[in-house]
């Protein structure tokens, strides 16, 4: 039973307890891409029900990731099974709690309102775009935004964070952003911001059926 109830695994050559962050990304790329298929039946469909299922499955996952074992939550397993073959990278496990801890209040916040009281507001407006964000940087970018607050909340220093972004090293020659990188990069926002201001309308033009299928499915 003290197996079962558990929080991180025991790895030789760590002292505290760790997580996968391979499995982590992975698991939350699927909750981010079935979140936001939802908002988007939202917003083109008016369509309510599959968030409402998204929400019970997210608040669930959760549940059973903080107060149970996360090798026990349903995208977790799923995601150690897409990334198995790889090499895995761990975590500590401690800063991972106290973030999923957070999803939990947000996932529970969206719950009451949405699945019990059946309502939507700005409340759950902005709860689900918060959720969307940290999903995000967590599957995309590897950066566990919650776990930022680990050390202002608890006063700890951090250990195996992703990336080893808790040891201060120098950048190496690879990770270095240079001078005309930089002028790429603010090129590329002038160009955009040029396009936007100029071309909106050649944009805004609706595209026609250039092999007439649409148009003639539709007239059957």
């Amino acid at each position: 039973m003290n197996k079962m109830i558990q929080f991180g695994e025991d790895v030789p050559g760590y002292d505290i307890r760790v997580l996968n962050e391979r499995e982590i990304r992975a698991a939350a790329g699927l909750l981010f891409l079935a979140t936001f298929l939802s908002l988007m039946l939202i917003l083109f469909d008016n369509n309510f029900v599959p968030v409402k299922y998204v929400i019970t499955l997210f608040l669930t996952d959760f549940i059973i990731r903080v107060f149970i074992n996360p090798k026990f939550a349903p995208t977790l397993i799923i995601a150690r099974i897409i990334v198995g073959r790889q090499t895995p990278e761990y975590v500590g496990a401690r800063q991972k709690k106290f973030a999923w801890s957070v999803g939990l209040v947000l996932s529970a916040t969206m719950f009451i309102f949405l699945v019990v009281v059946n309502a939507y507001s700005p409340i759950t407006g902005i709860t689900c775009l918060v959720c969307l964000l940290f999903l995000y940087f967590e599957s995309v970018f590897g950066i566990c935004l919650a776990c930022k607050f680990y050390s202002l909340v608890f006063k700890k220093k951090v250990q195996y964070c992703p990336g080893e972004v808790c040891e201060v090293k120098a950048r190496q020659e690879i990770q270095k952003t240079s001078g005309r990188q930089w002028l790429v990069v603010l090129g590329f926002a002038v160009l955009m911001t040029l396009l936007v201001t100029y071309f909106h309308g050649y944009y805004n033009r609706k595209p026609y059926d250039l092999f007439g299928l649409y148009t003639t499915a539709k007239a059957k």
